[in-house]
């Protein structure tokens, strides 16, 4: 019978790699924390309606690479494809408008599916963390939120990024760009792709973010968003520019940056590495002014970012950063004889209600063995047990370290390892 194997696009996570993933997770909770974001977390599939009113339905995530699928019911359901769509639904569907704002929520580990071609740092099951800050207007906010990310890469010791930044306007002075933007395509129109002629009239600023080399080279000259802004998406990004010099962050003004999703407004920013090939993309996000009202709420403004694990990871690997070893076993107990097992059991029990890692045999190894299982565990302390032990109510307790051995009563283990 032929063996099954994971989805295409999909990884497993090993005990051999997931330490590296609870230290990442925990290093996010207290920069979190720092800046006072909470966590929300959100169902792994939503209705399809969701995304097509807010990522948009000439985005190519809702065109190409959605997982949709009807359920039992009758009801369009799809996998999410991003956070921020199901996060918004979130705040509205549980009033946390009603909070004081502003809000500062964020999501971990997140499983998002998209259907796309794998590639390095791109899965078609991918995990990301995010954080969405609702109800600010302020320049401070936008500015706060690329600080939280550049502030977790710094802890996680991620050198060699470079944050790029740009501003696509509101939707009033996103006309005007539109209408210069068609005018400059027009000519064009014969060597695009098909995706990006049918965005012509509805949507044209999608056509700079097609990634089919025609057209980037097509897009490479065409009129930029920054050159259109009205007077209030220009103050304010000279705010968000402010806000960065004061807190000494260095950036590159990217005119190029559009973002992939429709519900973005004003300020876009992608952080980039140069370490891991073409999708060199860590984390990315902007403004969405829209997408609240668009979803039903009111018109409530908003900001954030999202960035995936597994592309993280593959950074900082790329880095060479050292990842704190996974946690070691305290104590191993090694036993010969059926009461020396049954008393090394109790013992393990013992010191893990204690708070003390501790494991025992439980393959019925031969006594050499049971102690090259402890070196390959990384025990910090063996004990062996064995009839003469039991009968003398003492045990040797051998440091791994330098090779040191302590006799300790059995009923006083808890404590000498306590202290």
């Amino acid at each position: 019978m032929q063996q099954i194997q994971a989805p295409k696009g999909t990884k497993d996570v090993l005990p051999a790699e997931s330490h590296k993933w609870h230290y990442i997770e925990n290093t996010m909770r207290e920069v979190c924390a720092l800046y006072g974001a909470h966590e929300l977390r959100t169902p792994i599939i939503e209705h399809t309606e969701l995304f097509l009113r807010g990522v948009g339905d000439t985005t190519d995530i809702v065109q190409k690479e959605m997982y949709t699928f009807e359920d039992k019911g009758g009801r369009s359901i799809t996998l999410k494809p991003e956070g921020t769509a199901g996060m918004v639904r979130a705040f509205l569907e549980n009033r946390l408008f009603n909070e004081p704002m502003p809000q500062k929520l964020y999501y971990l580990n997140s499983p998002t599916f998209r259907y796309e071609k794998p590639q390095a740092g791109r899965l078609r099951e991918h995990h990301q963390f995010g954080i969405e800050t609702v109800g600010s207007y302020a320049p401070e906010t936008d500015a706060e939120v690329i600080l939280l990310a550049l502030d977790l890469f710094r802890r996680l010791g991620v050198r060699d990024l470079v944050l790029h930044i740009n501003s696509i306007g509101c939707p009033e002075c996103r006309r005007d760009y539109n209408a210069a933007l068609r005018e400059y395509l027009s000519g064009y129109l014969g060597e695009m792709c098909e995706t990006c002629r049918s965005r012509f009239e509805k949507n044209p600023m999608r056509i700079i973010d097609c990634k089919e080399q025609r057209c980037r080279e097509i897009v490479k000259n065409a009129p930029r968003t920054v050159d259109y802004l009205c007077d209030d998406c220009r103050k304010h990004f000279e705010g968000v520019k402010a806000c960065l010099d004061a807190a000494g962050a260095e950036y590159v003004l990217d005119p190029d940056i559009v973002r992939g999703l429709d519900y973005y407004t004003g300020t876009v920013f992608e952080v980039i590495s140069n370490r891991i090939g073409a999708q060199g993309a860590v984390c990315a996000g902007g403004r969405y002014n829209g997408l609240i009202e668009e979803l039903g709420g009111q018109r409530i403004p908003a900001v954030g970012f999202g960035m995936g694990m597994e592309r993280l990871i593959a950074v900082m690997e790329a880095n060479g950063v050292e990842f704190p070893k996974p946690g070691e076993t305290t104590v191993y107990f090694a036993a010969f004889g059926d009461e020396p097992r049954r008393k090394a059991f109790a013992l393990a029990q013992q010191m893990r209600r204690e708070g003390i890692s501790a494991e025992f045999d439980h393959m019925d190894r031969s006594f050499k063995a049971q102690f090259k299982y402890a070196n390959k565990l990384g025990a910090l302390y063996t004990v062996a047990i064995g009839d003469e032990e039991l009968a003398l109510g003492e045990v040797k307790v051998k440091c791994m370290a330098d090779g040191t051995e302590t006799a300790v009563a059995i009923d006083r283990l808890t404590e000498f390892f306590k202290e």
